[in-house]
């Protein structure tokens, strides 16, 4: 019944999650008027450089990921297996959040015949790496927009709130006890096999993590970390060639030919993923939206451009994993 629970919420939730911010994302624009824009005014050619631009990003997110794995033991896999394992994972996801990081895991674990610990454990790693950078672009974007991130803070009750519980030393207090609990609890029964699996889990798991300071291949993978994330923002950047009201950031002075609301509006939506959602339905759009608004873009234009920019890179994430679906099966009897 317990886990039968945790299944029904972990569905239920995140589309609950999305269903109530797309509510009220249009309950402050006019439906009408957003579909308008969308019908008279998107340049569709643009939108099909973004999937292209997607594509290359996944295609380049699995090729790095193979250096971690073969640094961790897994062995050589075909750049297309790689390829797939991140095409059908960010499918996945548009369904259930975080469903396919386990999927992409048990599939290259189930292919390459290795445990399951030692592929999470590179999986670990390639977010970290994505953390870091999202924390780096937030740095960038605290350093030449600091100006819009205030006025963020300053607008909304909930950066307030977020500044609030960041700063009470309870939150804090509250972890370290927490840790420590969680640290006498593993000594006090360090010599039970429960335990001895946990280690050996844990151990597994940090091989995978600590070949990104040890592999071979160490520089390529900074390269295609930054071409990833490259990527990441042209999707944003390009989306604003495809309508008008976007274009006219880039002609803009001050906004450097629209790298910075560019900028603004990757990094806001990058830290959207944060909250659990189908594909980032409903969080990734506000805060594209908002970012938008910084920049003068009204809220029926910000809505329009984040559901045609969302929509466009689901439909590719579909068709790519429709692609996998097709790809894993025909493969189904690989040999290593």
């Amino acid at each position: 019944m317990k886990n039968a629970l945790k299944k029904i919420l972990r569905f239920v939730v995140p589309i609950c999650l999305s269903a109530l911010l797309i509510w009220w994302l249009f309950k402050k624009v006019d439906f009408h008027q957003v579909m308008g824009i969308i019908k008279g005014e998107v340049n569709y050619w643009w939108l099909l450089v973004v999937m292209i631009i997607v594509t290359l990003s996944h295609c380049i997110r699995g090729i790095r990921w193979g250096y971690q794995l073969r640094a961790a033991g897994v062995g050589n896999i075909p750049d297309m297996s790689l390829c797939c394992s991140i095409f059908g994972a960010y499918s996945l996801n548009l369904l259930v959040p975080y469903m396919g990081e386990a999927w992409r895991i048990v599939y290259i674990a189930h292919r390459q015949k290795v445990p399951v610990s030692t592929v999470l454990g590179t999986d670990l790693g390639d977010r970290i790496s994505d953390a870091i950078v999202v924390v780096v672009l937030f740095v960038l974007a605290l350093v030449v927009g600091h100006g819009y991130i205030i006025s963020f803070l300053d607008h909304y009750a909930v950066g307030k709130k977020l500044l609030d519980v960041l700063s009470d030393p309870w939150l804090w207090i509250g972890i370290a006890v927490a840790i420590l609990l969680m640290a006498a609890g593993i000594y006090i029964f360090r010599n039970t096999a429960a335990i001895g699996k946990f280690w050996m889990s844990v151990k597994r798991v940090w091989t995978g993590f600590a070949v990104l300071f040890t592999m071979k291949g160490r520089w390529a993978y900074l390269w295609l970390t930054l071409g990833i994330w490259v990527c990441y923002y042209l999707e944003t950047y390009i989306g604003f060639m495809a309508f008008p009201f976007t274009r006219q950031l880039m002609e803009q002075p001050g906004l450097a030919a629209g790298l910075l609301p560019g900028l603004i509006s990757f990094v806001f939506s990058s830290m959207s993923i944060a909250i659990p959602s189908n594909g980032g339905l409903g969080p990734w759009n506000l805060a594209v939206m908002f970012a938008l608004s910084l920049f003068g873009i009204s809220n029926a234009d910000g809505a329009a451009f984040s559901l045609v920019l969302w929509s466009t890179v689901s439909l590719t994430l579909v068709i790519l994993g429709i692609y996998t679906l097709c790809y894993v099966a025909v493969n189904r009897n690989h040999k290593l």
